[in-house]
């Protein structure tokens, strides 16, 4: 029996947003493109060498009615056997010592500044989150 055409063209691409410690921009992409686009794209994201998410880009995405509180730092392992349509790096890190993700798909790299590596104040430094989340936001708009 041929494949049910209609069912094949409704099932949502799976992104897989790659950075290396899965800590905010990566987290960030993935929160965002979730909330923008969700009903489209089955959305995850992992690190070449996973921390923990960083508590300034949670606030930084809850300041934008986005809560990515419950989200975790996973490795490329803990996506093993999984199929993504697309591919996305978003640090250079990331890019260069992972050119290969397990999953296969369109390979895509969009960098953006890594506000974890941000000094200064409280509030200087979540100007930084801030400004990169806005940074990916608007990458996903234009692109998804």
């Amino acid at each position: 029996m041929g494949k049910n055409i209609e069912t094949e063209n409704k099932r949502k691409k799976r992104v897989l947003f790659v950075c290396t410690h899965n800590a905010s921009r990566s987290q960030m992409a993935e929160g965002l493109l979730r909330a923008l686009r969700g009903e489209l794209y089955d959305v995850s994201s992992a690190g070449t060498a996973p921390t923990g998410v960083h508590p300034m880009a949670v606030a930084a995405m809850i300041e934008i009615g986005i809560d990515i509180r419950e989200h975790h730092a996973k490795g490329l392992d803990a996506f093993r056997g999984v199929v993504f349509d697309e591919i996305v790096t978003v640090c250079d890190h990331a890019q260069e010592t992972c050119p290969v993700v397990p999953g296969g798909g369109v390979k895509r790299h969009q960098g953006f500044a890594d506000p974890s590596a941000a000094k200064g104040t409280e509030a200087e430094v979540l100007a930084v989150f801030r400004r990169v989340r806005d940074e990916i936001r608007a990458w996903i708009m234009e692109t998804y």
